[in-house]
């Protein structure tokens, strides 16, 4: 479904935990469209933060750090492949430790400036080869991308998501808890919708679709439907 005349910008926003980044994953495939996971870049500015042991309270040092970090997304099976600086971080990125810190990466407005920056070059010039890109995240339809031909906020219930949570945790050999995952969940919405900047938030304009109930292929496939049923 690639077109020719123009980009197409397919924005799919909601709170953590609710499949955004498997179904963009999937629906790009199903499109034919580039993928870009733009948490993922987040995340990795907090991996090299830890890392490197930076203040992460400094805008200024974190901005440094920002400009200085080479972040590449690649296609790969069964799950996208994030390079930091040449180095595969796949993983690393997804532990506990970075989650909980990658908050003050969201909230810094001058790394924000600049991984906004390189998505939107990313989403209008890397993915004019593919006739259009799938963006996940929190503030895609609101900030990176409002002008989106398709704008979807994928939510589901807190317990549902903290399942989905848990079952990935306990693969990456992490024990835990459903109720302690659950109350990470509502904190991480918390933060995320009253965030001063790149806040989680509806437009207008958003489709709003709860997919509690429904497997990675099911969602996947119905915001394809929508998409085919609804050209622009």
């Amino acid at each position: 479904m690639k077109q020719s005349s123009k980009v197409i910008i397919v924005a799919i926003d909601g709170p953590a935990g609710a499949g955004k980044s498997t179904v963009a994953k999937t629906l790009a495939r199903k499109l034919g469209y580039l993928h870009i996971d733009t948490g993922a870049m987040y995340r990795c500015v907090t991996l090299k933060a830890l890392r490197s042991k930076t203040n992460l309270e400094s805008n200024h040092d974190l901005e440094n750090l920002a400009k200085t970090s080479n972040v590449e997304l690649k296609p790969g099976e069964p799950e996208n492949k994030v390079f930091l600086d040449g180095e595969d971080v796949s993983k690393e990125i997804r532990t506990p430790e970075v989650t909980k810190s990658s908050a003050f990466i969201a909230n810094c407005v001058p790394v924000r400036k600049i991984l906004v920056a390189r998505q939107q070059q990313m989403g209008r010039v890397d993915s004019a080869p593919y006739g259009g890109a799938v963006l996940e995240g929190r503030d895609i339809g609101t900030d990176v991308f409002p002008d989106a031909q398709y704008k979807f906020y994928l939510d589901a219930s807190v317990e549902m998501r903290a399942k989905r949570r848990l079952r990935d945790l306990e693969k990456a050999g992490t024990q835990t808890t459903l109720e302690s995952v659950m109350a990470d969940v509502q904190a991480r919405d918390d933060r995320d919708m009253n965030r001063a900047v790149g806040g989680l938030r509806k437009t207008a304009d958003s489709i709003i679709m709860d997919h509690s109930e429904l497997s990675v292929e099911e969602s996947a496939e119905e915001l394809y439907q929508f998409i085919r049923q609804h050209p622009r």
